[in-house]
């Protein structure tokens, strides 16, 4: 299994050829589960590379994606939860490359206020959430794939657990009122006490410092092992076109990283991949609860900056 809070392998990082004295603004489309991170990681950037000015915007990463090709708006960077997102939707006009560089589990995040926070646990999490009175929430499947994500980890509870109509079950119990656009939006509601439970990525529970229940590795999502029983969960998203559909199989958690074709400052996105990519970025992304991926892996890596090929393979 690819344990969380571990390297994949140890295997040493060739340092990376930066441009020297790289300055201008650098703008970074990604998902909000990856705001603190990103936000920490381009502190430690900036202690190196003062001139450059980062700007960044988040939201659920297939509306990060959208921004760029539906929108017509221009970044630099797309940091995506999921990676297969960037192939879906950018390759081949926007993109023809991303890089998985870090790796995530599902959790349930709740607080000391939370209707039998005392009780719940990593084997009734599902008999606590469908009690009367218990509300919970999770992330829009449309626009951020915590929330397709959720929809799986409902699908594999049933076939785990041998509880026929659970999936049903735990999608009637979530009113459409306590669904937002992106997953971090629900820690606002368990923090006022909107919300008991809301479905995360660990890394946004511990980030914000919330409590959470760990799921059995047969349905958070986290294991290379488990890939193929994570393959019995399927959810439909909305496709590019309106009125089309695209079908994520369920599948271990990776984010992926691009730089658009048309970014503006393709240089600037060079030097803050790989500082991403490199050793001073996976120590921020560890300390955040965001796991690193080591060695990164590639999809079409001849078609990769230059610089950015020796910290990956594919």
């Amino acid at each position: 299994m690819l344990a969380l809070g571990l390297a994949a392998c140890s295997s040493p990082t060739p340092t990376p050829t930066v441009t020297p004295n790289p300055q201008g603004t650098l703008t970074i489309f990604h998902a909000g589960s990856l705001a603190v991170p990103f936000q920490h990681l381009n502190e430690e950037f900036n202690k190196l590379y003062p001139d450059v000015k980062v700007e960044m915007e988040s939201a659920g990463s297939r509306t990060t994606i959208r921004k760029v090709t539906e929108l017509g708006r221009q970044a630099d960077v797309i940091g995506s939860a999921d990676y297969a997102a960037i192939e879906q939707l950018m390759f081949p006009d926007y993109a023809d490359w991303y890089v998985k560089f870090s790796i995530n589990r599902m959790v349930i995040a709740y607080t000391d206020q939370s209707r039998y926070a005392d009780e719940i646990n990593g084997d009734n999490w599902y008999e606590v959430l469908t009690r009367d009175g218990v509300e919970y929430g999770y992330a829009d499947p449309n626009a951020d794939p915590c929330g397709y994500r959720t929809l799986m980890v409902f699908q594999l509870a049933e076939k785990h657990y041998g509880v026929p109509g659970l999936d049903d079950r735990l999608n009637e119990c979530c009113p459409e009122s306590n669904i937002r656009p992106k997953a971090v939006e629900l820690v606002n509601l368990l923090e006022s006490g909107d919300l008991d439970y809301a479905f995360e990525y660990q890394s946004v529970a511990v980030q914000h410092g919330l409590k959470y229940v760990t799921l059995p590795v047969e349905i958070d999502l986290s294991s290379v092992d488990q890939a193929d029983f994570y393959s019995n969960a399927q959810v439909e998203v909305a496709g590019e076109e309106p009125g089309t559909t695209e079908t994520y199989l369920g599948e271990p958690i990776f984010y992926g990283v691009t730089i658009p074709k048309n970014a503006l400052r393709a240089d600037l996105a060079v030097v803050w991949v790989e500082f991403l990519l490199g050793p001073e970025g996976r120590a921020v992304l560890e300390r955040d609860g965001q796991p690193a991926l080591v060695p990164a892996l590639a999809k079409n890596i001849g078609n990769m900056p230059q610089e950015l090929r020796a910290l990956a393979q594919e």
